[in-house]
């Protein structure tokens, strides 16, 4: 069973957030604050933490900052939570060490489905994965097809990385717009169809499908 530490000083989403899961049969801890959070993993060491960046005392980039240099932590991911959309925030959490962030408001599906993408991606031997003739660097972010690199915006990897997360999968357009562009951000529908189409013309049409009214899957 994995181990998640929730670190955010907020009840409510402690309690949002350790349900949910705990219902998909996660070990939760908890901690209100980053002193708490780095005195809990002296001796408990999770194999995720998830870690507001809003907090008082010291935030969560200083905490992620003293996790790392933990050795015990060194194969710990982190996964930062912000109601900031601004760039600089999530550019100085990724330079703290951490693995990934989401934005809030949060969706459970889509919440979940991050969990266990980066679950999966951190279980593969490498940072390549193969999904028929498309292959993902998660070290670089790159895509290769068929051999042939392809360079990808970020809206696009993210897109792909969801996609990909669990293949054959349904994605409806709340849980894309909500992974890629974050519950604060206002996207059209016009905006995913651009992405879709740009993806499917750096890789294949036979590789993401439409589901006509529901949304997007990735097959292979």
């Amino acid at each position: 069973m994995k181990k998640i530490l929730i670190v955010d000083d907020e009840k409510d989403i402690l309690e949002f957030l350790g349900y949910n899961l705990r219902k998909e049969g996660y070990e939760v801890i908890e901690a209100k604050t980053g002193d708490e959070a780095l005195h809990l993993v002296k001796n408990n060491i999770p194999d995720l933490i998830i870690l507001d960046v809003m907090m008082p005392g010291i935030d969560g980039i200083e905490t992620c900052q003293r996790m790392r240099e933990m050795p015990k932590l060194k194969d710990t991911l982190i996964i930062f939570l912000t109601a900031r959309n601004e760039d600089f925030s999530q550019i100085a959490g990724l330079d703290a060490g951490a693995d990934d962030y989401v934005s809030k408001p949060i969706k459970p599906k889509v919440f979940l489905s991050r969990i266990k993408a980066i679950f999966r991606r951190n279980q593969t031997q490498s940072d390549l994965e193969s999904y028929g003739d498309v292959e993902i660097n998660y070290d670089t972010k790159q895509l290769k097809f068929k051999g042939k690199e392809q360079s990808l915006t970020k809206k696009e990897y993210d897109l792909l990385l969801l996609l990909c997360s669990k293949p054959g999968k349904v994605f409806n357009r709340e849980e894309i717009l909500q992974y890629v562009w974050g519950g604060d951000v206002v996207v059209g529908n016009r905006t995913i169809d651009v992405h879709i189409k740009r993806l499917r013309e750096k890789t294949s049409s036979d590789y993401i499908k439409t589901v006509k009214g529901f949304g997007y899957k990735f097959i292979f």
